[in-house]
């Protein structure tokens, strides 16, 4: 962590705690704030062919969410959606988009909100299962999907609520697997209290309908039938192996799948061999 981040973190710690000492309820809303907030946004114009993609938009909650849609050279035979992770966009999928036009896809990816050239500030898991239900209304329906950390959680929770079947493929790559994961993280990040926690809980209850924990991988892969490739690296500090284990644990017939090791959370995205692997499946 860099000094200027070290700096801004403290403060809002103090901050945080402070206010909690008046109200907890608006200490998890801040918490909550600042816990959906991107601190960075992947922004740029991409390759040749990243430029060549047909320009898409949407408005959702008041901000613009942006795409775009490339199509192969020959009549297109599959379409395939790409939903990717934190602080990401769909430019860092360019190696993908190129291998996947090549197989005679028509391929669509958008940044989240929050992310890349979407619009917004603040991000959540709701939010971002909702736009893929969008695109899916609007573009889809998808025979293949794409989904890297948080983008493979909010693929997981959009599949099981829409029709697919045993022939739709899915590759999640490095998958979020438990919110209350990242929650207790971030919770310990701030020192925050058992009480602002609960608060922050109760906020996403009131908001979405839901805990924390119902935005669960493990739970919402009881409900997806399509034919999936898990990838996980041991060394993933995003993703904790563990809880991959566990899903692999669970026994579903449906799931292959492929653990490394010394890939971390984002070059096993772009790692050569695990890029085939996932293009042949898909």
């Amino acid at each position: 962590m860099k000094i200027p981040q070290k700096i801004s973190l403290r403060y809002a710690r103090a901050r945080i705690n402070i206010l909690a000492l008046s109200s907890v309820r608006k200490a998890a809303l801040k918490a909550f704030r600042l816990f959906s907030t991107p601190q960075q946004r992947l922004t740029g114009k991409g390759s040749a062919l990243y430029g060549k993609g047909e320009k898409l938009s949407f408005r959702y909650e008041g901000h613009t969410v942006r795409g775009r849609c490339w199509l192969p050279d020959e009549p297109p035979t599959k379409k395939a959606l790409i939903a990717h992770g934190w602080e990401s966009a769909g430019l860092y999928f360019e190696g993908y988009i190129a291998a996947l036009l090549e197989k005679g896809y028509t391929v669509i990816a958008f940044d989240a909100p929050a992310h890349g050239q979407s619009g917004g500030r603040r991000f959540t898991l709701p939010a971002y299962v909702d736009t893929l239900r969008t695109i899916e209304q609007r573009y889809g329906p998808f025979d293949s999907y794409l989904g890297h950390s948080i983008g493979g959680l909010a693929l997981a929770l959009f599949l099981e609520t829409c029709e697919h079947s045993e022939t739709t493929r899915v590759a999640l790559v490095a998958p979020a697997v438990e919110t209350t994961t990242a929650l207790e993280s971030f919770a310990g990040l701030l020192h925050l209290s058992a009480e602002v926690v609960r608060g922050i809980d109760d906020y996403i209850l009131e908001i979405s309908g839901h805990h924390f924990a119902w935005y669960s991988l493990r739970r919402a892969l009881h409900n997806v039938h399509a034919g999936i490739f898990y990838l996980q690296d041991e060394e993933d500090r995003v993703t904790p192996i563990g809880e991959a284990r566990l899903v692999q644990q669970d026994g579903h017939p449906h799931i292959h799948f492929l653990f490394t090791r010394g890939l971390g959370h984002r070059k096993i995205l772009k790692d050569p061999e695990t890029m085939a692997r996932i293009v042949a499946f898909l």
